[in-house]
């Protein structure tokens, strides 16, 4: 399979290398750069004295012998997140007067940038190899390195290895502290004393027995006798060792006050515990209170969510000259959604009496939106309020 990603020695670097091993210098190699070869992947040319399409330049980070190749060179560069915004196609190394060493390309990537939305830290390395290695200076300016986080990792477990085996021979050690005097332990009898330290010393004072009775004191601050011991206290919890699990764990099993019921896992199940079935989510009762108003109340009808409809209106009839029944059609406050079911109707307002025949009132359905209402009454017109019931 024909090599796609490859690096190799410009014809410049190479002259300088072998120059330089010639002379017995040295070259040194401090910046490398990354490109995008002008957006498609290029091939490397030993001919080339710069990238195709450079982007971005810096000081090198690393720059190493391979552990398990003598001849192999490998420098590394850190770009850090809030760098980028383009395409890593290929990669240069230059020396100190800023002539490309080397030249390669690689898989192309895309470094974004923080304010793009997305950051990385990209470590972007380069193997090359070269006949002596002896004439290549290593050597990375510290103050423009930005170590990788592999780099600080190692570093902290060779110092912590560091640390603990001093740590180790300083235990082991039968006397590490040579320039005290030895260490003696006296041996009191009878009932020696001691100054007894203020509330709250934490020096290296001997505690007496009234200092550690009076920190004890403080320690139950007042607690009732039946709790002022450790013993007392783990039996009152159960005698638990997770405590706290156990309680955090039934707490959040109830239900939050301020969440007002939404925190119900099985509203359904909840309804039907408490005996309200599908009542218990219909909205309330809405009125309009005047002469020709309504109210409706939300009800279960044959299993059927419906709103059970009151309603009236006033309406003027005229009078009747001969004792007749005089008939006015008239509209509903609201239509019913269903049916009207019943009518009642009364008279409000009129001259009591007739021409001939018995005077009344009498209303009728006509459909879901209107009514009529009808009236005996002479001498005057009369005013029939007229009731509907339905859904």
């Amino acid at each position: 399979m024909t090599t796609k990603y490859f690096a190799l020695l410009t014809n410049q670097g190479a002259a300088i290398l072998a120059n330089a091993a010639a002379l017995g210098t040295k070259v040194n190699i401090t910046a490398m750069a990354v490109g995008d070869g002008g957006g498609t992947l290029p091939t490397p040319d030993a001919s080339q004295t710069k990238l195709v399409g450079e982007k971005r330049r810096a000081q090198l980070n690393s720059l190493i012998i391979d552990t398990a190749n003598s001849s192999q060179i490998i420098a590394e560069q850190v770009i850090p997140e809030g760098e980028g915004g383009f395409w890593i196609r290929e990669i240069g190394l230059f020396d100190a007067d800023g002539v490309m060493i080397a030249v390669a390309n690689c898989a192309e990537t895309y470094k974004p940038m923080l304010a793009e939305g997305s950051g990385r830290t990209q470590t972007v390395r380069m193997i090359i190899i070269v006949n002596s290695t002896t004439a290549v200076t290593l050597k990375i300016d510290p103050a423009v390195v930005l170590a990788t986080r592999k780099y600080v990792d190692d570093a902290v477990i060779e110092v912590k290895a560091y640390a603990d085996s001093l740590m180790d021979a300083h235990l082991k050690a039968a006397d590490p502290h040579t320039q005290y005097a030895p260490k003696a332990s006296p041996t009191f009898t009878g009932k020696p004393k001691a100054p007894t330290a203020a509330a709250g010393d934490d020096s290296t004072q001997l505690a007496t027995t009234a200092f550690v009775a009076a920190a004890l004191s403080v320690l139950n601050g007042g607690a009732p006798a039946s709790l002022d011991t450790l013993k007392e206290l783990a039996a009152a919890m159960g005698n638990d060792p997770k405590f706290v699990t156990t309680m955090t764990t039934a707490l959040t099993g109830k239900m939050d006050i301020a969440k007002n019921g939404s925190d119900i896992a099985d509203v359904a199940a909840f309804l039907r515990n408490l005996g309200l079935g599908e009542g218990a989510k219909m909205p309330a009762a809405s009125a309009l209170a005047s002469s020709a108003g309504w109210l409706s109340i939300p009800v279960i009808i044959s299993g059927v969510a419906r709103n059970m409809i009151l309603q009236w209106k006033a309406v003027s009839v005229p009078m009747s000259v001969d004792g007749s029944m005089q008939s006015v059609n008239s509209a509903w406050p609201v239509a019913f959604p269903t049916a009207c079911l019943i009518t009642i109707q009364a008279l409000t307002n009129s001259l009591i009496y007739s021409t001939n025949g018995s005077p009344f009132t009498s209303s009728t359905v006509i459909d879901r939106a209107s009514f009529a209402a009808a009236s005996a009454y002479s001498k005057s017109t009369s005013t029939v309020t007229v009731w509907g019931v339905g859904y």
